[in-house]
């Protein structure tokens, strides 16, 4: 079995994840996933003034009181604001690769950020691994289910639990 690692993505964290994949011990579970990082998007935790000057979008008011509608462009540093936010994800997954030396990538994202995502994996690194993409927020879900979930998909191995009687 090869080394996994596990990015789990949406618009306001990133949580990074490796398989631990030790020798089982005879009375223990496993393998598991193993939670190493999580980075947080700032910009989604800003709200009103603290990231805009002006709260409402596409509002100027004139010097009569009138208002005329404007495009001010907010939705293309929305944007820029995913992309950086996914460089930085995407420096993080190369660090724990390294790390740990995985061979395997799982991202799993929803569709807009995993081009993002995509897009931001630049690194030579990336090519030399086998890198496996799935479609779905799970950013909400425990490392054990988030697990179950893969497992099913056959993307990684079944944790094998033990039970007591």
């Amino acid at each position: 079995m090869g080394k996994f690692a596990v990015a789990v993505v949406d618009g306001s964290q990133a949580r990074l994840f490796t398989l631990d994949s030790t020798a089982l011990v005879e009375h223990e579970s496993g393998p598991n996933l193993l939670e190493h990082q999580c980075l947080t998007n700032d910009t989604r935790e800003l709200r009103g003034q603290e990231l805009w000057a002006n709260t409402k979008t596409g509002r100027n008011r004139g010097s009569n009181g009138q208002a005329h509608s404007y495009d001010d462009h907010r939705q293309n540093h929305e944007i820029e604001f995913e992309k950086k936010f996914a460089s930085r994800i995407s420096s993080a997954i190369v660090d724990l690769i390294q790390t740990h030396q995985a061979r395997h990538l799982i991202v799993v994202a929803e569709p807009q950020i995993l081009g993002i995502l995509r897009e931001a994996m630049t690194d030579n690194l990336f090519k030399n691994l086998d890198v496996q993409e799935v479609t779905k927020d799970l950013c909400h879900l425990k490392s054990n289910q988030i697990h179950d979930y893969l497992a099913k998909k056959q993307l990684l191995p079944a944790c094998q639990k033990i039970y007591f009687r």
